[in-house]
């Protein structure tokens, strides 16, 4: 008997002690997971600790995969506080990562953090930036990563993370933030790209603006995606008349990268915030997209189940908007 109350001690100390952990970990039920997906938030004002949760138990609960997603934490504490900057606890989980979404805006992380990220990078496995991963990072110039910054000045890696690994770093608002919201039409020749199984004209919408970006994207970057500005913020809205949609800005397209000695697979998304999700069409081009990254495309199938997974109500957009006095283990109750 005192064994066994030692080990029901055990037991609840350990789910006590995960219950306490800064980052969550999604396994699939039933089988084995096939992949290991690692979701990095933390951005001040699209929602990322709400996208990257959802997005993880789509991955997790529909299609198999482990994953594990990182927040930005406030280490007095342990609440999921996007204004805190420089701390992503659990970087460390990269290490066994098959894959790195990443969705954070003007980190400026310390470099023991740092170098998890960076680690990963050398090795060539695949990304997913969301959204102002273009301008993931605000280094410090003392770091010894200060080249990954978003207005970086070194040779080879000008523009930083954005512009060498994702395709572009920030440039501006295209459409008008907060009432110009996304139509996504398929890119000339690209409606057979395996990204784009099961998706039409039309079905890729979120209320958060187009990105400008400088064309042609850098290197091997293939549009995907076009956006399509329209006058206000529902889907049915008409598009803008006028120069900002002749040509349209693309906001998804694949490249690969090269931070080491090996090449990597990218997707990158200027959409992607929490209420972006909401869109079946956003969720399939990110479901479609983490199977191509890993190499998977031939298990991509046009009718691959992504529905919201439990209670989604995304907060609107805006600076500050975000959830006060939530740890990442609150996210795992409904």
């Amino acid at each position: 008997m005192k064994a066994f109350l030692s080990c029901l001690l055990l037991v609840a100390g350990a789910l006590s002690l995960r219950a306490e952990d800064p980052w969550i970990v999604l396994e699939p039920v039933g089988k084995p997971a096939s992949k290991h997906v690692v979701l990095i938030s933390g951005d001040e004002e699209y929602r990322s600790e709400e996208a990257c949760p959802q997005l993880a138990k789509i991955l997790s609960k529909h299609h198999g995969f482990k994953c594990t997603v990182l927040f930005a934490i406030d280490p007095k504490d342990g609440t999921i506080s996007p204004n805190t900057n420089n701390n992503i606890p659990g970087l460390e989980a990269l290490k066994t990562a098959d894959l790195m979404v990443i969705f954070t805006r003007f980190r400026n992380l310390p470099d023991d953090q740092m170098k998890h990220v960076v680690d990963y990078l050398e090795t060539g496995k695949p990304v997913i930036g969301l959204r102002t991963a273009t301008h993931a990072f605000n280094i410090g110039g003392k770091s010894a990563f200060a080249k990954y910054t978003w207005t970086s000045k070194e040779k080879g890696w000008e523009d930083g993370f954005g512009r060498v690994v994702l395709g572009e770093t920030w440039r501006t608002h295209h459409g008008n933030h907060g009432s110009q919201a996304t139509l996504g039409l398929i890119a000339k020749d690209q409606e057979k790209h395996p990204i784009l199984k099961g998706i039409k004209d039309g079905d890729i919408f979120g209320p958060t603006d187009v990105y400008g970006v400088r064309l042609p994207l850098p290197g091997d970057s293939q549009p995907l995606v076009m956006g399509q500005i329209l006058t206000g913020m529902k889907k049915d809205s008409p598009p803008l008349a006028g120069p900002k949609n002749d040509p349209m800005m693309p906001v998804a397209w694949v490249k690969t990268y090269k931070a080491g000695e090996k090449s990597g697979r990218v997707f990158t998304t200027t959409m992607g915030a929490s209420q972006d999700l909401l869109s079946e069409g956003v969720r399939r081009m990110l479901v479609n997209a983490t199977y191509w990254c890993l190499g998977l495309e031939d298990k991509i199938t046009a009718d691959a189940k992504v529905d919201i997974v439990g209670k989604f109500d995304p907060q609107p957009f805006r600076n500050n908007g975000y959830v006060k006095n939530v740890k990442p283990a609150d996210l795992l109750k409904d």
